[in-house]
């Protein structure tokens, strides 16, 4: 007689995300908008810019690179936030802590769910950069390189800052509003909706303290030549720098869930 084999919490979190997938892509409204909101914006910035820089570069090419941060904001922190918040709402969270399942699986769920969205976004955000802008693709493996820990680091640290703030909201509707207001805010101050040159001193400041502006430094590095740097804040890309405040945020992400999570809205 042959003793049956548990599952691993890793094998849990696979079929979750299986789970998370399907619910996601199920809602038609939040996919439409996730994934269209920002390539719409960065159709409507780069038409209506038309400035050319140096080595001919276009402001739409600039605003590709920027907006691919902002879509990855979107797949990860606001679609986090509301979907955390939804789950802790409708009761999904108090059924899934009371059965075997392990707290890490429904993790691991969200975090693929969020991978294959952001994947797919950052696929739109380059089609939509390449036919309409001449976005090109990274011609070295060192631009892959700074593309893939870019992303990564990114991903990463607004799925967590995502799930902490999701804390705030006591249903899923304020979570949108609670999610959208840094979001939208802080692609003026980050040099997405705006070239960075172009954003007040005190607001490029603020800016510099959340990861967005850094992530979207990040893949201007990847996608615009070494001469854009120039028109960067400290004149370089600081990629070391972008690599230890998108690491520290990570850090800084995983101590607020940590402290802010809650399975219901019961608070205490």
């Amino acid at each position: 007689m042959t003793t049956a084999t548990l599952p691993t919490t890793f094998g849990l979190g696979l079929a979750r995300g299986g789970v998370e997938l399907k619910q996601f892509f199920r809602a038609r409204e939040q996919v439409v908008f996730t994934f269209t909101f920002p390539a719409i914006i960065l159709v409507l910035l780069g038409s209506i810019f038309d400035e050319q820089y140096q080595d001919g570069i276009t402001a739409g090419q600039v605003f590709a690179a920027s907006m691919i941060a902002a879509g990855l904001v979107a797949t990860s922190f606001n679609n986090l936030g509301i979907n955390v918040a939804l789950n802790r709402e409708d009761g999904t969270l108090k059924r899934l802590r009371g059965t075997p399942m392990p707290p890490a699986a429904y993790f691991i769920g969200k975090i693929i769910l969020v991978a294959v969205a952001s994947l797919a976004e950052v696929v739109l955000m380059l089609v939509v950069g390449m036919v309409l802008f001449d976005v090109e693709l990274p011609s070295t493996a060192g631009d892959w390189f700074t593309f893939t820990w870019v992303f990564a680091l990114s991903v990463v640290t607004c799925s967590l800052l995502g799930i902490a703030i999701s804390a705030i909201a006591r249903t899923a509707q304020s979570a949108a509003a609670v999610t959208n207001v840094p979001y939208i805010a802080l692609q003026f101050m980050s040099g997405v909706y705006i070239p960075i040159d172009g954003v007040p001193e005190w607001m490029r400041d603020v800016g510099s303290l959340f990861p967005i502006k850094w992530a979207a430094q990040g893949f201007r590095s990847v996608f615009l030549p070494d001469s854009m740097m120039a028109r960067e804040a400290a004149g370089s890309w600081e990629l070391g720098k972008t690599a230890l405040v998108l690491g520290g945020w990570c850090v800084l992400g995983l101590v607020l869930c940590l402290l802010t999570f809650r399975w219901t809205n019961k608070r205490g």
